[in-house]
């Protein structure tokens, strides 16, 4: 009778054991959901639906973009954190994923090892704007701006933690001078007040500012990279229009939740890697102002050990500026 036991046990463990394996072989067999934290119509937004395109026809599978916006992103970062690791709940996510472990102190996630990492998609330069009617020409008269009237302008962002938030902070630190900050929930109200006039500075990502300054509907002053810009010629860089050592883009990535088995990562990394070589896609990217990573960067060894160096970069700077949310 034990002889037998024994052996059902073995039989059961037998068929039991591949099941986990031939899971991952089959991946994906139905839509994976890729949530965005920032609201639709913004640059991630943007970069997320060009990517998901693509990354789905090569999967088999739709990729469903899913915007849980608010909390400068840690909602949606929160959602794959604590979702199941099945490779069907993944995140495309911004520099806040280097910035948010420094400026959040209470979170319901593990902001840095909550996570596995797909690949990095994109490094976006940012550029910095003003309303139509400002009295700045360009970036010296800018500084100059902000040094004489101080709190009286405004400088809008997408909430903390946003790309936005953070290059604004940069600014700010760069002038030695601090404005009136205006925190919106999204790029999307932030961009149409300044075109509105409501507000008058944003510093922003090429994805979100290139149409609109080509546009007219709004006055660039510089762009945030160590050379000009293919989409924007005629755009000076920071340092070219009199501040020096004014760089900053920001960087884009996929994550899964921590546990994701390494084979449905490099699933999706393979399928992000695909992507990344599409030519409508490049294209896109180009119009944007930006481009894809190369292809080594695409894999989830290097998109990890960039983070964490960024997070390592970022955590000064923030706890200099004294800027957190709770």
């Amino acid at each position: 009778m034990f002889r037998r036991r024994l052996a059902t046990l073995a039989a059961a463990l037998a068929v039991a054991g591949p099941l986990p394996a031939l899971a991952q072989a089959q991946y994906p067999s139905r839509p994976i959901s890729m949530i965005v934290p920032f609201a639709a119509g913004g640059p991630t937004d943007t970069v997320a639906r060009l990517t998901a395109e693509v990354m789905g026809r090569d999967l088999g599978q739709t990729i469903v973009i899913e915007n849980v916006g608010g909390a400068g992103g840690t909602l949606g970062a929160a959602r794959v954190a604590l979702a199941r690791p099945d490779g069907y709940t993944i995140l495309m996510h911004h520099i806040g994923m280097g910035t948010t472990p420094a400026l959040y102190r209470r979170l319901s996630y593990d902001a840095v090892n909550g996570f596995e990492t797909v690949g990095l998609v994109t490094e976006v330069p940012m550029t910095i704007t003003v309303k139509n009617g400002l009295a700045a020409r360009n970036l010296s008269e800018l500084v100059a701006l902000m040094r004489s009237q101080k709190e009286g302008l405004n400088l809008a962002n997408a909430g903390i933690g946003a790309a936005s938030h953070l290059c604004g902070l940069l600014l700010q630190t760069a002038v030695q001078q601090q404005v009136t900050t205006v925190p919106y929930r999204g790029t999307g109200p932030a961009m149409t007040d300044l075109i509105g006039g409501t507000v008058d500075i944003m510093c922003d990502q090429t994805t979100n500012t290139t149409e609109q300054i080509r546009a007219g509907s709004i006055r660039a002053l510089a762009v945030t990279t160590p050379t000009r810009l293919a989409a924007l010629p005629d755009l000076p860089t920071a340092a070219e229009a009199g501040l020096p050592g004014f760089e900053v883009s920001v960087w884009h990535g996929i994550y899964t939740p921590r546990g994701t088995p390494a084979a449905i990562n490099d699933r999706l990394s393979r399928a992000l890697q695909v992507a990344l070589r599409d030519e409508r896609l490049v294209a896109r990217f180009a119009e944007l102002g930006t481009a894809p990573v190369s292809q080594d960067r695409a894999t989830p060894a290097a998109h990890r050990e960039f983070w964490q160096a960024d997070i390592t970069k970022w955590r000064p700077i923030i706890q200099a500026a004294g800027q957190y949310a709770d």
